[in-house]
């Protein structure tokens, strides 16, 4: 097989490609053999050489890198299993790389799942708001609730399981993760909220709190949901009209008169955002 396997890491140099991407007729070439015997020495199929390439010290490429792997191979275990469910050995049998790489590339469990809760938070989504935010109230209310309703629905549902794990175990894997991922979070809702305050748009409550009204209706809502649409006459609204209902209440909670309107001798107890 060493024989094969040079005539591979041959091939891939001189044609500029990953091992897995060059055809065994090139390497069969290099080796000075037919394919056909290739193929036999191989045992019928290409992976034997792969894996003896891999064995060797070289990734013959041909797919995703083992942290992209092993974050999709982990979101799909939390969905079927939940976080306790998922373990390293797990992973990287799904993901289909070692231990020791794991190890390597997220230093342990809970580096692996910090990782999958950022690509299926609504951290990205977030910060991409908060650098560009909407200009009035009710917009910048609106993006939030769709940006964290995405997060909290989006398939595989990592953040469900991330706060069901959390209210069961509150010194587990996801109070860690979140304890790393909160300062970011609040940083990004403060950028969005806390300038509406100084105007004089919505009350003057912490941060925490003005996000704990937030999203407390619509976690609540995303955590029940699949429980009671089975249900005979549960009528519930869609998932967007029901984010639209949330806006309105939010608004009618923490949003104050501008001062503009209550100048204008508008109706300051008159509520926003919705009917």
């Amino acid at each position: 097989m060493k024989e094969l396997v040079a005539a591979a890491l041959t091939a891939a140099k001189e044609r500029g490609q990953d091992v897995a991407d060059v055809p065994l007729t090139a390497i069969a070439a290099t080796a000075g053999i037919s394919r056909s015997t290739l193929l036999r020495r191989l045992g019928g199929s290409r992976a034997a050489l792969d894996e003896a390439v891999r064995e060797s010290g070289t990734d013959p490429g041909g797919r995703p890198p083992v942290r992209e792997r092993a974050i999709e191979a982990a979101a799909l275990l939390v969905a079927e299993r939940g976080l306790a469910g998922v373990t390293l050995d797990a992973v990287a049998d799904r993901a289909d790389c070692s231990l020791p790489s794991l190890h390597t590339v997220f230093e342990g469990r809970d580096g692996l799942l910090a990782a999958v809760f950022e690509r299926h938070s609504a951290l990205p989504d977030l910060e991409a708001l908060a650098a560009d935010p909407p200009e009035d109230l009710e917009g910048t209310v609106r993006a939030l609730h769709a940006v964290f309703a995405a997060a909290f629905t989006h398939q595989p549902r990592i953040v469900p399981a991330v706060f069901a794990d959390l209210l069961g175990r509150p010194d587990g894997p996801a109070a860690r993760v979140m304890a790393a991922n909160l300062p970011r979070l609040l940083a990004g809702l403060d950028r969005l909220l806390q300038p509406h305050v100084r105007a004089g748009r919505l009350r003057p409550l912490p941060t925490a709190v003005l996000v704990q009204l937030l999203l407390g209706p619509l976690l609540n809502h995303v955590l029940i949901r699949p429980v009671l649409e089975p249900l005979p006459g549960a009528g519930l609204p869609s998932t967007d009209e029901t984010v639209e209902i949330f806006v309105g209440a939010y608004l009618r909670a923490v949003a104050l008169p501008e001062a503009g309107a209550a100048e204008s001798g508008g109706d300051g107890n008159a509520p926003r955002g919705g009917p």
